[in-house]
């Protein structure tokens, strides 16, 4: 497996982790849909997270939560509509970006809650 593949691994097993200690529910890991992954559904309370995990080993070239594009977010929109039609959830839905980089021999992992609307 290619380094930057094992670090994106990396990334969402500790996205993972992180949403557990702080109350979530893991619903699905990398959940797809025609063309979309989404690469975690997680749940607290009423409100489903579709969360969407960047890993970047520096952020020489910007921040792990620029490189989310709006053809991204379309699938992701795309995808967890058929996932809560699917299930027939009535539930909030929101969407999050896990944004987590390599700093000195350790990660930053900043959770951006709303990171964008669905459009």
């Amino acid at each position: 497996m290619a380094e930057h593949n094992e670090l994106g691994k990396l990334g969402e097993e500790m996205a993972v982790e992180f949403l557990q200690k702080d109350g979530y529910a893991i619903l699905e890991t990398n959940w797809t849909f025609q063309k979309a992954e989404i690469d975690i559904l997680a749940q607290k309370e009423n409100t489903l997270a579709v969360i969407e995990v960047k890993t970047r080993s520096s952020l020489e070239f910007g921040l792990p939560q620029d490189f989310v594009k709006p053809k991204k977010i379309q699938l992701l929109v795309k995808a967890v509509d058929a996932f809560v039609n699917e299930r027939n959830l009535d539930i909030e839905v929101r969407f999050d970006i896990i944004a987590i980089h390599k700093e000195g021999k350790s990660f930053v992992i900043e959770h951006l809650i709303d990171a964008f609307y669905h459009f």
